[in-house]
């Protein structure tokens, strides 16, 4: 039998109030500080949409962040919430307990709720301590309310456009007192004419992080770049093949790419380019990089088929010779010269903090020359080199450099090719068992040096399902468990 906590006081005050609106909603003036989130939650749960108007007009914090409770957009409970705020901003002098500054619409962060629900939180100080948008270009607009949101265009969720509609649509109407601030933007170029009109109701300047899913019509990028070139404080941009289309991007005109990296260079604040399955910049990767005002600190090229040429170029290129990140997953290098590679680990060698080389199909000989230049990166905290087919004696040469690193907290391996079947479909477990002795032993005599926290050893992946089986103390099987279990 489980014993239930009994409720707080806070709570049994809460639940007691709202048991009568005609009584809750003049009494929310009155209320101490410390009630009010708790209050507002029970409120929010039972939509008592009445309750939360009132609420919102006496609101003692900087910041609402309803986005955290709110799982799912829900537009009545919006418009409760917006009609408060418009009881507040119909005043030309302000109240003298208006505290609120910014509505926040995002599901970002929850510690501040968790502080009046007495779960566990990283700090206390969390609610008072949010950010708030100080770097937002209307910061010194006296008197503007800031709303704060994500917004993800061009997909068919007709629940999520009603609800960005609304906003849009609320702030427009009151841009003089209210500043529609979006920080991060996820966009289809297929939807662009859809989506033109909340674009051009955007404050493009706000945006920091922008996702562009590209299609096959790619005419359509050509339209979204009038967009891209105002977002002058974008500190992130990543190009995503569109999921639903089962063909690779087509090769664009030369007038459209050429446009493309002139809007690059026009960004003095990018600091993170990802390139996840878009090879339509594979002919244009160095011309890319070259011309951007500053260099990267993240870098991602995730599933592109780039010549040997092109990669070269672009491991030599200085715009990435500050690296914390770098992420090269399904970058297929077994044919490539190591050697600008190894230039690049030298040069990022006192910066990088994040390795991914995940199924770039690296070999024996082009491991052993970049290994050097490796084993001098000291700040690299995290190293993921799983999918490469790589021998047991060279396995044991990279585990000997790694765990040198003294930053080093993860890092992923790939099981060796002496224990794979001849169709890599089956894992020999005896030869897998031994090894792992023998790796163990091997972490034992360098036990004098710091050991990363984790230390994984993963297969490639299955033949049937896909997924990968992967080995730290314990085997952890593939999904259809027939790589990971022993015979």
């Amino acid at each position: 039998m489980s014993l239930q906590a009994p409720p707080r006081l806070l709570q049994l005050a809460g639940q007691s109030l709202l048991r009568d609106e005609a009584v809750a909603i003049p009494a929310v003036k009155e209320l101490p500080r410390e009630l009010f989130p708790q209050l507002f939650m029970e409120a929010f749960t039972k939509r008592q949409r009445k309750v939360l108007t009132a609420m919102v007009q006496a609101w003692p914090f900087i910041c609402l962040p309803l986005g955290s409770l709110m799982l799912t957009p829900e537009l009545e409970t919006l418009r409760a919430v917006l009609d408060g705020l418009d009881v507040l901003l119909a005043q030309k002098v302000r109240p003298s307990g208006w505290k609120l500054q910014v509505l926040d619409l995002r599901e970002v962060d929850e510690n501040f709720w968790s502080v009046w629900s007495g779960a566990p939180v990283s700090s206390s100080l969390a609610m008072s301590q949010r950010q708030t948008g100080e770097d937002c270009p209307c910061t010194g607009r006296q008197g503007c309310l800031k709303v704060v949101v994500d917004f993800c265009f061009g997909f068919p969720d007709i629940v999520l456009q009603e609800f960005l509609m609304h906003v849009c649509e609320w702030a427009q109407q009151r841009k003089e007192l209210v500043h529609l601030c979006c920080k991060q933007l996820v966009l289809s170029v297929r939807y662009v004419n859809e989506v033109r009109k909340f674009l051009e109701m955007m404050d493009l300047n706000c945006i920091q992080d922008i996702e562009v899913h590209t299609y096959r019509e790619m005419d359509s990028l050509e339209q979204f770049l009038p967009y891209l070139i105002q977002m002058k404080n974008v500190r992130k941009i990543m190009f995503r093949h569109f999921p639903g289309c089962i063909y690779c991007s087509p090769r664009i005109g030369a007038e459209i790419m050429w446009e493309l990296i002139s809007t690059f260079r026009k960004l003095d604040k990018l600091q993170k380019l990802h390139l996840d399955m878009v090879n339509f910049f594979k002919n244009h990767l160095q011309q890319l990089v070259r011309f951007l005002k500053n260099p990267l600190v993240s870098f991602t090229i995730t599933g592109c088929w780039i010549s040997e040429s092109q990669m070269d170029r672009l491991f030599l290129s200085p715009s990435i010779h500050q690296l914390k990140e770098l992420d090269l997953t399904g970058t297929i290098l077994s044919d490539f010269n190591p050697e600008p590679f190894q230039i690049l680990l030298e040069e990022v060698a006192a910066t990088l903090e994040v390795l991914i080389l995940e199924d770039c199909w690296i070999t024996d000989s082009q491991l052993n020359v970049i290994l050097p230049a490796l084993s001098r990166c000291h700040q690299i905290i995290s190293f993921n080199f799983c999918g490469n087919q790589i021998s047991k004696s060279v396995l044991e040469n990279l585990l000997r450099h790694t765990v040198r690193l003294e930053r080093l907290n993860s890092v992923i391996f790939p099981v060796p090719l002496e224990c794979y079947g001849d169709n890599f479909d089956h894992i020999y477990w005896e030869r897998f068992v031994q090894l792992r002795a023998w790796l163990m032993e091997i972490l034992r005599e360098t036990q004098a040096l710091r050991k990363p926290e984790v230390i994984l050893l993963c297969t490639l992946p299955c033949l049937t399902c896909g997924s990968r089986a992967s080995y730290d103390l314990e085997p952890s099987p593939c999904s259809c468990g027939k790589l990971g279990r022993e015979p």
